[in-house]
């Protein structure tokens, strides 16, 4: 029975999962998915995934039901999310860097009827479970509750389930303008658009080729796993991100294609000195989830040679939408400059606008909100009918960007609608970090906001007023809200002010208290 708070299923397509077992007989015997602690070929892949789908069948999971995901990167990710597939589950991942308290909130909020995590994690996050059925597989757990032990006792023949193109397939979470929490329900059917994006493109990967992914799969990084697995290319899973390190395992491993976000890059570029090429087996550097400056994106080429290519898009549009391809790189640096603060041109099947409030379509040139239509836009918010309401309108995914477009079709961003600091290429909205510090005994009022910092691309800040007769103590907190919020939320700089601005409706004026911070930048986003 398809659950009230559901998209109708619509018409019969491909499921994802089934198009990777097909790649998977194709390349048995390849390397699939590698990691400093496992490897599994494709072989092993398709039977491992199909012994999970059972084993959670086995636990008594159906169709529709929610798994979540709380673990850092691992094969076992690739694992479950090819498993959730072929069974009709819907995989509902969290962060691996929230706060065991923020566990508790997406756990209630998805009704996850089963959570992948270790036994640490589970430890940390069990007693901020609202549903004491929960149930957990764990992968270093005792035989009950243990991941190998499940997979062991499960066949591992299993025949994908048909699905259809508006049957939800994935929960992306993320956190709302309002603070409260809201996941983007993406379909089957724009997984199955997001595998084509991947395929269409010119600077795709094929068998042989290494694609290394640092940051965490559950989330933006993951997106290119599927396309990744039906080209037979193999994944590599890093832990972390440690320059030096990092730099010494892509050497080590050959990777050919990685993803960053540009705190990431910068990073590198601090820590290569200007060496040219020092990684030669790099065919492609993908970057994108925040804006990257056009001077850092001319030193990377001139370190990491013509291997760039950034992307734009969100968890709402089933990753990117735009395109800054490698050419349009070259291009750029050799006759056009401008166009490296551009996020680029439309992929084929993604239909993208720049609109005035009215939503009608601004001038060449003009300045816009970014709108986009297609086959990869999600079906709308879990469970938060007024959250879709507001940005998915006419079938269109408002985004809250606003942008030009040049005559050649390139997208600029210029600025944000959204209050949304994205730091290290994580979304952080500010109501969130002050619900947060309005529960701390001596705030009185409170400011979240982005400011411009040269390794995270936008960090988070905050002005607060503190209640009568209470002295300014910034390391306290920032305890507090180590406490309560993932490390990336966590403000960065706080200043304690005597008040607020607000306007003549008591609102906060947020952008009033930002601007100073952003008086010498000719971007409002960094």
């Amino acid at each position: 029975m398809i659950s009230k708070d559901l998209p109708q299923p619509g018409a019969p397509i491909p499921n994802v999962g089934e198009l990777v077992a097909r790649s998977c007989q194709l390349y048995a015997s390849h390397p699939a998915v590698t990691s400093a602690a496992k490897s599994v070929t494709y072989g092993q892949l398709e039977k491992r995934s199909n012994q999970l789908a059972n084993a959670l069948q086995a636990k008594g999971l159906a169709r529709g039901d929610r798994v979540g995901i709380y673990l850092a990167n691992c094969v076992e990710i690739v694992e479950l999310e090819l498993a959730c597939y072929k069974a009709g589950l819907i995989k509902a991942p969290f962060n691996a860097r929230l706060s065991p308290r923020e566990v508790g909130e997406i756990a209630a909020n998805s009704d996850a009827a089963l959570i992948v995590t270790t036994a640490e994690r589970a430890e940390a996050f069990r007693p901020h479970l609202q549903n004491p059925a929960v149930q957990l597989l764990l992968l270093d757990g005792p035989a009950g509750d243990n991941y190998e032990a499940a997979l062991a006792a499960a066949s591992d023949r299993f025949e994908p389930v048909a699905v259809h193109e508006h049957e939800v397939a994935v929960l992306h979470y993320t956190s709302g303008s309002s603070g409260v929490l809201k996941a983007a329900m993406q379909t089957f059917g724009n997984r199955l658009a997001q595998l084509r994006k991947f395929l269409m493109r010119g600077e795709g990967m094929h068998a042989g080729h290494i694609l290394g992914l640092v940051g965490p799969v559950t989330h933006a990084s993951g997106m290119q796993m599927m396309p990744a697995l039906c080209t037979g290319a193999t994944i590599h899973l890093f832990s972390g991100f440690e320059p030096a390190r990092f730099m010494a395992e892509m050497q080590q491993r050959r990777v050919t294609h990685t993803f960053m976000v540009p705190t990431m890059i910068n990073m590198l570029l601090a820590e290569t000195q200007g060496r040219y090429r020092p990684l030669p087996d790099l065919l492609r550097l993908g970057y994108g989830a925040a804006p990257m400056a056009p001077a850092r994106i001319m030193q990377a080429m001139d370190v990491f040679g013509p291997v760039l290519s950034q992307g734009y898009g969100a968890g709402e549009t089933t990753s990117g939408v735009c395109a800054l391809t490698v050419q349009d790189h070259l291009y750029a640096r050799a006759a056009r400059p401008e166009l490296l603060a551009s996020c680029g041109r439309p992929f084929l099947e993604s239909r993208v606008e720049v609109v005035d409030d009215d939503g009608h379509p601004v001038a060449r040139g003009e300045v816009g909100e970014i709108v986009v239509s297609g086959a990869d836009v999600f079906a709308g918010y879990w469970r938060a009918p007024e959250l879709t309401a507001e940005v998915l309108k006419n079938g269109r995914y408002h985004t809250g960007d606003l942008a030009r477009v040049d005559d050649e079709g390139f997208v600029y961003i210029v600025d944000r609608k959204k209050d949304m600091v994205i730091s290290g290429g994580f979304n952080v909205y500010p109501s969130e970090v002050e619900a947060v510090l309005y529960e701390h005994a001596h705030v009185a009022d409170a400011c979240v906001f982005a400011i411009p910092d040269d390794k995270w691309g936008e960090a988070v800040a905050a002005h607060i007023v503190l209640k009568p007769g209470q002295q300014p103590d910034s390391a306290a907190i920032d305890r507090f809200c180590a406490e309560r919020l993932g490390g990336f939320k966590r403000p960065r700089h706080i200043e304690f002010v005597q008040q607020l601005p607000k306007n003549p409706n008591g609102k906060v004026m947020r952008k009033a208290v930002q601007a100073p911070y952003w008086s010498n930048l000719s971007r409002k986003v960094n």
